[in-house]
C-alpha cells in the first residue's frame, strides 16, 4: 500500500474493486486508441485529439495544451491504482501509467515550442495540478523527478504573476489581461492550496465568492471581462468551474469554506444533472473544450465525497452523482475496430448511447473519451 504522506490532500488512490476494472478499461482504450509518438521519436507519448486522424503530417492540426494536462491527471490515477494493486493497468507488463505520465510530460514541452509556459493562465493551473500529482507518484514509486520540478518551477511564476488587484483580485484568463474568470482562478486557487500558499487561495476563494457565486443558484459564473475599462459579467454556468472551487474550498478548510463546498454540492444536484434510468447524472456539454467540462467536476466530486471534512449525507451525495455518471457512461459504450485491436468508445453524453452520439465511421474526440474515463476514474475512487 501507499504510504499517507505520499498523497496529496484530498486524494486517495482508487481502491481494488469492480469499480477499478472500468477504469482500467477506459485508460486501455484512451491509450490504444489514442496514444501517440511526438514526430515517431521514441520516449514520448501525446493524445491525439481525434480518431479517425484528419492528416497523418507531423505537427498539423490543433495543439490542444490543456486536453494533455488532463490525460496526464488520468494516467497519474491509472498509476496509483498500478502501485496500490501491483498490477499493469492493461493486464501485461509494458511501460506503466505513472511512465507513460513522465513521457507525456517531456512531450507536451516538446511539442509546446519546447517550454512549459503558454498564452492561457488556466492551462498552464491545470498542467500544475496534474504535474503535482504526477511528482507525488514519482516519489512514491522512487522515479525521476527533476522534470516535474522543472515544470512546477516554470508554471508557479507564470499563475503568481496573473493574480493581481485589477477587478479586486481573482486571475487573468490570458496574457491579454482582459478577462478574469474562473476557469483561470479556480484551478490555481487548488494549486496553491496543494503547495502551501493557503493565504493566496484564500484570496481567490474570498474573490470568486464576491464576484462570480451566484446567489440565486449557487453555482459558480463564468467570468468577469473588462470592456472600455468596467468590468461587464459572462453568467454562463459550466460543470468543471465548479469542480476545482470544491475542491479548493475543501483544501482551504475555513469553516465557511466547508459550508460553501456542502451548499455546492446541492446546487451540483439541483442545476447541473439530468436523468439516465430514473437516476440523476451529470449533464455535458458537448464535444470540442466542452468535452472535458464533467469529466472534471467528477473528479473534484470524488474527493469531496472521501473528504471526512464534509457531513455524511452531503459525502453520499457527491459519491452517488459520480457512481451514477459512471455507470452511465459504461452501459453506454460500444466497441470499435481501430486497425487490428478492439477499443472502447464513450458517449459524450451519458443520458445517451455511444451509438447515437458516435456512430461506427464517425470522429471521435480525446475530450470525451478522457471525460469518460476522468469519471470512471472519481467512480473508482469512490467505490
Amino acid at each position: 500500500m501507499v504510504a499517507e504522506s505520499s498523497k496529496l490532500p484530498g486524494e486517495q488512490p482508487p481502491r481494488p474493486t469492480f469499480a477499478s476494472g472500468r477504469a482500467d478499461e477506459a485508460a486501455v482504450a484512451v491509450v490504444r486508441h489514442f496514444g501517440q509518438r511526438l514526430l515517431g521519436l521514441p520516449f514520448t507519448h501525446l493524445g491525439g485529439v481525434a480518431r479517425p486522424r484528419q492528416s497523418y503530417l507531423p505537427l498539423v492540426g490543433p495543439w490542444h495544451y490543456w486536453w494533455q494536462a488532463h490525460y496526464l491527471d488520468c494516467l497519474v490515477d491509472a498509476g496509483w491504482r498500478e502501485l496500490e494493486r501491483q498490477q499493469h493497468y492493461d493486464g501485461g507488463f509494458g511501460v506503466s501509467a505513472g511512465q507513460l505520465g513522465a513521457r507525456l510530460l517531456r512531450s507536451i514541452k516538446w511539442r509546446n515550442c519546447f517550454r512549459f509556459t503558454n498564452s492561457y493562465y488556466d492551462d498552464m493551473a491545470w498542467l500544475a495540478l496534474a504535474v503535482g500529482r504526477l511528482d507525488a507518484l514519482a516519489a512514491a514509486t522512487g522515479k525521476p523527478r527533476f522534470r516535474n520540478r522543472a515544470a512546477a518551477r516554470a508554471l508557479l511564476p507564470a499563475l503568481e504573476s496573473a493574480h493581481t488587484a485589477d477587478l479586486g483580485g481573482g486571475l487573468f484568463w490570458n496574457t491579454a489581461r482582459d478577462f478574469k474568470n474562473t476557469p483561470a482562478t479556480a484551478p490555481a486557487a487548488l494549486h496553491f492550496a496543494r503547495i502551501g500558499q493557503t493565504d493566496r487561495a484564500a484570496a481567490l476563494l474570498d474573490w470568486l465568492d464576491d464576484k462570480l457565486y451566484g446567489v440565486d443558484s449557487g453555482l459558480y459564473q463564468d467570468g468577469l471581462r473588462i470592456v472600455g475599462g468596467e468590468p461587464v459579467l459572462v453568467p454562463d454556468i459550466y460543470s468543471y468551474n465548479q469542480g476545482p472551487v470544491l475542491a479548493a474550498l475543501l483544501d482551504v478548510g475555513r469553516e465557511a469554506d466547508l459550508q460553501r463546498a456542502a451548499d455546492l454540492i446541492k446546487a451540483v444536484a439541483a442545476g447541473l444533472t439530468a436523468e439516465h434510468d430514473g437516476l440523476p447524472v451529470l449533464r455535458t456539454h458537448g464535444d470540442g473544450d466542452g468535452g472535458l467540462f464533467t469529466g472534471i467536476l467528477a473528479r473534484y466530486l470524488a474527493v469531496a465525497a472521501n473528504s471526512e471534512r464534509l457531513p455524511a449525507d452531503t459525502r453520499e451525495q457527491a459519491r452517488m452523482l459520480v457512481a451514477n455518471t459512471a455507470a452511465a457512461f459504461w452501459s453506454g459504450r460500444r466497441l470499435e475496430n481501430h486497425r487490428t485491436w478492439e477499443v472502447l468508445v464513450f458517449s459524450k453524453d451519458p443520458v445517451l448511447p455511444a451509438k447515437t452520439t458516435y456512430p461506427p465511421g464517425s470522429r471521435v474526440q480525446l475530450s470525451t473519451q478522457l471525460q469518460a474515463w476522468m469519471t470512471l476514474e472519481a467512480a473508482a475512487a469512490v467505490a
